[in-house]
């Protein structure tokens, strides 16, 4: 299953826990069954369908351009990083 690294703004949702092992093929489904894990997280990473402005994923050391139909494969991890901005 991918494992997903919790940024540490909402580890609060996660009691502290840091990495999570989920199942999903892609980045939307691994955001549903950390929504069911851990209520309240989809709308921390999510917003209107999309993933959050100011957010970017990293799935398998590669940035995620696809939003939530992102694939993912068991071995992949996943991590939410703050967008960086700046010209």
């Amino acid at each position: 299953m991918p494992r997903v690294f919790i940024p540490r703004s909402i580890m609060e949702l996660t009691t502290g826990v840091e990495v999570v092992e989920i199942a999903g093929t892609n980045l939307g489904q691994v955001i549903d069954n950390l929504e069911q894990r851990f209520p309240g997280i989809r709308a921390r990473l999510c917003q209107d369908g999309n993933i959050r402005s100011g957010l970017m994923v990293s799935v398998a050391d590669s940035i995620a351009t696809l939003g939530l139909l992102q694939h993912t494969t068991p071995e992949a991890e996943i991590h939410f990083l703050p967008a960086i901005g700046g010209g």
